[in-house]
């Protein structure tokens, strides 16, 4: 549906409409938008969260394998309730990062849109 609107716009500007319109680029692709969240005033918060979450999820698998490797149920229950608590936890930090790209996505269009509506207004 987006590519029959992006073509309809696309047949509907002038020459020098469409090389503004060029210039605010379609929607970015999934990895630019990965990307886009280190830069800007959220970068380094996102970088710190990364970072935890990776550490979170190293020492979870650690945790976890000497869980497997327990010989005794009371060993076992030290190293499994970390373990899963670490892996859980680093799932929730890693799916914070998601509402900032879903954000990024959204204003994106929207400048798209007010680059649509000034285009409308100038004809």
């Amino acid at each position: 549906m987006t590519d029959d609107i992006d073509t309809l716009i696309a047949n509907t500007l002038k020459d020098e409409d469409r090389a503004l319109l060029a210039r605010a680029g379609a929607e970015p692709g999934y990895f630019r938008q990965i990307g886009e969240v280190f830069t800007g005033p959220t970068g380094w918060p996102t970088m710190v969260l990364v970072v935890a979450q990776t550490v979170m999820f190293i020492a979870g698998v650690w945790a976890a394998w000497k869980f497997f490797h327990a010989t005794e149920a009371l060993e076992a229950l030290r190293w499994g309730l970390p373990s899963a608590v670490l892996i859980l936890g680093s799932l929730v930090v890693k799916l914070s990062v998601w509402p900032a790209i879903h954000a990024n996505r959204m204003i994106h269009a929207l400048r798209r849109l007010e680059l649509q509506l000034a285009l409308r207004r100038q004809d």
